[in-house]
């Protein structure tokens, strides 16, 4: 019984644990890297965008409406959809500003 025990115990001259982990870790960094990264990055861009907001400025909601901003608060933003239509906005669900119409793009 106790052959059998210390036959299991010993080392059969496999691969250590950490070499077979290696893989695990290796697709981890590649999923942060190519994934994780990114979306962060985003993020940080769209909180900024939302910061700098201003009245008068043109933007898209989540839900696809197009308004101009016309009263801020630290959470909500009004918007005029059209004249005499105006709705509260939860400021975070913005999706875009758009930019004036005079202004062209850097590659032009």
């Amino acid at each position: 019984m106790l052959t059998i025990l210390a036959a299991a115990a010993s080392p059969t001259g496999g691969p250590s644990p950490w070499l077979q982990a290696l893989p695990l870790v290796g697709m981890g960094f590649i999923f942060w890297f190519l994934i994780l990264r990114p979306q962060m990055r985003q993020q940080k861009e769209h909180k900024a965008k939302i910061a700098a907001l201003k009245k008068n400025d043109m933007v898209v909601t989540a839900g696809g409406l197009i308004g101009k901003v016309v009263k801020l608060d630290d959470h909500y933003v009004e918007l005029e959809l059209a004249p005499n239509v105006k709705v509260k906005a939860v400021r975070g669900t913005l999706g875009d500003i758009i930019p004036p119409v005079g202004s062209t793009p850097a590659n032009d």
